[in-house]
């Protein structure tokens, strides 16, 4: 089922709602933008890579602070922006304690997969009690999720080189139990709701006219 403008996805773990801007469906996979809602407290699953996919995060309101490269970048600021370049050891966290932050966050390349991971997979384990408290799956579901998707995410708590042994190892029990890389309940299941899209400031509307690419950004803070 394709995500389309507006839907609204929540992982209760992380205290995170994502609101649809421009799907994978309209860039024929190329990109996806999404509204980043981060409740106090809220956080990323887990430090980790996109292998292929450049993100890129632009603040809205309230504050982020993410690990990007080894060093925390702080947004604060209206438009302010931080780009996490493929391959790139990231996570986020909500950076107070007073007010819901909001930003927007753009994925380059393989963006329709991580839809089907992020949006329905882990999300949707998160929604069903089925992760740790971070909102990362247990062990046999991860080694058929995480092995179908390593192109996509990869967590870095262990080296990757020993997580593909751990996955093809364990994958066969997994599926043997019953697990599946991509559960089908929730690549049907329907978003939270359907949301209006806040109008962006100027400052934050003009980062996203383009692909990344075009808009000529390196790495770190705008």
């Amino acid at each position: 089922m394709a995500v389309r403008p507006g839907e609204v996805y929540y992982n209760p773990r992380c205290r995170e709602k994502i609101v649809i801007r421009t799907p994978a469906a309209q860039t024929g996979g190329e990109r996806a933008v999404m509204d980043l809602y981060v409740e106090p407290g809220g956080f990323a699953a887990g430090y980790h890579t996109h292998p292929f996919s450049e993100e890129i995060f632009t603040l809205v309101r309230g504050s982020l602070r993410v690990h990007v490269g080894g060093r925390d970048v702080i947004l604060d600021e209206v438009g302010q922006t931080v780009t996490v370049p493929a391959g790139t050891v990231h996570r986020w966290f909500g950076n107070t304690e007073k007010e819901t932050s909001f930003a927007v966050v753009e994925l380059v390349n393989r963006a329709e997969r991580f839809e089907q991971l992020i949006l329905r997979q882990l999300f949707g384990l998160a929604q069903d009690g089925k992760t740790d408290v971070e909102g990362r799956p247990n062990l046999l579901q991860h080694a058929v999720t995480m092995r179908e998707f390593s192109d996509v995410l990869r967590f870095t708590d262990r080296p990757w080189p020993v997580q593909r042994i751990m996955n093809g190892a364990l994958a066969p029990l997994a599926r043997l139990l019953g697990y599946r890389a991509c559960n089908p309940e929730y690549m049907e299941r329907g978003p939270l709701e359907i949301a209006e899209l806040e109008t962006l400031p100027d400052e934050v509307a003009r980062q996203f006219a383009g692909p990344a690419r075009e808009r000529g950004e390196t790495p770190g803070v705008q």
